[in-house]
C-alpha cells in the first residue's frame, strides 16, 4: 500500500526507503533555499544531480553540505544557468546536449518573486521572463534528454490563484505595473507549460507536473517590504481564528521540498502527470474568492485549450519553435 503524505512530511520521510542510484536528475536555483534541499535530498538516495545556478561562487557555498551526505554513489555537478538570459539559457542547454547523459528528471525549481519592474536580458517581463520563459526554452532544448518514464515538474505557488496569463499584454506594455499580478501571472504559465509537455511527451512515458511547496521562509521573499509578512500571517490567523481553525505555520525548508521530490520520483506518473499538486498530493479545483489559506487550483491554469495558447506565444516570444 502507497505511503500518505501530507503537508509536514519531509524530504527524507517521502524518500525513505528510496534508492535513487543510476538516476541523473537536473534541478535549477540550487544556490539558497529548496533548490538546495531538494538537491540534498536527491543525492543523500543516490541521486546523481546537476544542479543549475546562475551564481556559480554562491551555489558552490550554499551546497558544500550537500556533497558530505552523498550517499549510495550520489553526487553534485554545478552549471551555470542565468533565466534571466536566453544567452545563458542556449549555452547551458547546449552543454547538457553535449554531455549527452539523460536524465531521469528535471526540477524547474529556480525563480523570483514580486520583482520591482523591470526586463531580463532580452526584454521580456522580469518575473514572466526568468520564471517562465526561461525554463519554457531550457526545458524544450533538452527534452530529448529526459528518459522514458521520467519527469518534468514545475516549482509553482499558489500565487498563480492571484492572476490568469495575458497573452495579449505579457510584458506590461499596457497595463500598469503590478508585481503580485506579474507573479501570478508567471506562476500560472509554470502550471500551463507542464500540462501541455504532458500532453506532447506522455506517448513516450515522459511525465509533467506543477506544484505549490506552500509557505515557506526563503530568499524568494527578498522583494516584499518590511513588516509585510508578519502583517500577512496576523490577517490569516484572524481568519483562521474566525473559522474555529488552528494558526498557520510556515513549512520547513525540508517540508517544502518533500513535494518536489514526491512528484519527481515518488508519486505514480498517471497520480502527477498533467496535473498541479501541493502537501504531497494532487489538488483540487479552487473557484470562487482567494484565500491563502485554502488549497487549490485555478481552473484556467488546466485548461488544455490556454496551455497551448501559451505555448505558442512563448515560441512567439523567444523566437524558437519546439
Amino acid at each position: 500500500m502507497a505511503r500518505v503524505f501530507g503537508a509536514t512530511s519531509t524530504t527524507d520521510e517521502v524518500l525513505a526507503g528510496k534508492d535513487l542510484s543510476g538516476t541523473r536528475v537536473l534541478v535549477t536555483g540550487v544556490s539558497a533555499g529548496l533548490g538546495v534541499e531538494t538537491a540534498r535530498a536527491l543525492v543523500a538516495h543516490g541521486a546523481q544531480v546537476v544542479g543549475a545556478a546562475r551564481d556559480l561562487a554562491k551555489a558552490e557555498w550554499a551546497t558544500a553540505g550537500v556533497r558530505a551526505q552523498s550517499a549510495k554513489g550520489g553526487g553534485l555537478e554545478l552549471v551555470e544557468l542565468d533565466l534571466a538570459s536566453l544567452e545563458s539559457v542556449r549555452a547551458c542547454a547546449d552543454a547538457l546536449l553535449a554531455d549527452g547523459r539523460p536524465f531521469g528528471g528535471v526540477i524547474a525549481n529556480a525563480g523570483v518573486m514580486r520583482t520591482p519592474f523591470g526586463h531580463t536580458a532580452d526584454g521580456f517581463e522580469t518575473q514572466f521572463g526568468t520564471n517562465h520563459l526561461g525554463h519554457f526554452v531550457l526545458v524544450n532544448r533538452i527534452a530529448s534528454l529526459i528518459a522514458p518514464c521520467g519527469r518534468l515538474v514545475n516549482v509553482s505557488s499558489a500565487g498563480h490563484r492571484y492572476s490568469d496569463v495575458d497573452l495579449d499584454d505579457p510584458n506590461f506594455e499596457r497595463a500598469p505595473y503590478d508585481p503580485v499580478i506579474a507573479y501570478g501571472r508567471s506562476k500560472t504559465a509554470n502550471i500551463l507549460f507542464a500540462v501541455e509537455f504532458d500532453r506532447r511527451h506522455r506517448a513516450r512515458g515522459v511525465r509533467a507536473a506543477a506544484l505549490h511547496p506552500g509557505g515557506i521562509l526563503t530568499e524568494l521573499g527578498r522583494h516584499l517590504q518590511a513588516g509585510e509578512i508578519e502583517a500577512t500571517v496576523e490577517r490569516i490567523n484572524a481568519e483562521l481564528t474566525a473559522e474555529g481553525r488552528p494558526p498557520f505555520e510556515f513549512k520547513t525548508i525540508p517540508q517544502g521540498a518533500a513535494t518536489s521530490v514526491w512528484a519527481a520520483v515518488v508519486a505514480s506518473a498517471d497520480e502527477v502527470g498533467g496535473r498541479y499538486c501541493e502537501d504531497c498530493q494532487m489538488s483540487q479545483l479552487a473557484e470562487g474568492l482567494i484565500s491563502p489559506v485554502n488549497p487549490g487550483v485555478r481552473p484556467y491554469a488546466l485548461d488544455p485549450e490556454r496551455a497551448k495558447a501559451l505555448w505558442k506565444k512563448s515560441e512567439e516570444l523567444v523566437g524558437e519553435s519546439f
